[in-house]
């Protein structure tokens, strides 16, 4: 499903309604912005395991038709840990029989194309050190060493989104 939304207002936002609205671009990377061609795609993950593969394709699938083919292979690493942990850590404050999808959203300024996912977690998303023996915890320092720049927002009444610049 792909949608674009009209500008609207910040903080009319909830985490089950948002998509980017025209011109969006996360305010903790807006020195980054060059001029040049825009556009968005927006994906709703169902609450699956298999929907980190899909969000790959989608992905994937979206940087193609934008001739950004460059940013594929950093952008599925990107986009595998962005939508994993917003399965995995975004949906368990939600009831397992209603848990609402998660939204990723692709956004094109001129060259850089951001990466968000929102959830409904209001858990802050931090990098990790851990162990030598543990099986993961490595998802945002990925995304850290591939992009320009990532963080996340808070989303009203509750949720987030988090997103990852790459060029």
């Amino acid at each position: 499903m792909i949608y674009v939304q009209p500008t609207l207002a910040p903080g009319q936002w909830t985490t089950f309604d948002w998509w980017p609205p025209v011109g969006w671009w996360p305010e903790a990377a807006r020195d980054l912005l060059t001029s040049g061609p825009s556009a968005s795609a927006t994906f709703v993950l169902p609450p699956t395991p298999s929907s980190v593969h899909a969000a790959r394709a989608f992905a994937m699938g979206a940087l193609s038709g934008w001739k950004l083919e460059e940013l594929t292979e950093n952008m599925e690493l990107v986009v595998s840990e962005l939508a994993t942990n917003a399965l995995r850590h975004g949906l368990h404050v939600s009831d397992p029989g209603t848990r609402p999808p998660v939204h990723m959203s692709l956004v094109r300024r001129g060259p850089l194309v951001t990466s968000a996912f929102t959830d409904p977690a209001s858990g802050v998303p931090e990098l990790r050190y851990p162990g030598p023996l543990d099986a993961g915890g490595l998802g945002l320092h990925i995304v850290e060493s591939l992009s320009l720049r990532w963080g996340w927002s808070a989303l009203a009444p509750q949720g987030k989104i988090v997103w990852a610049v790459l060029t």
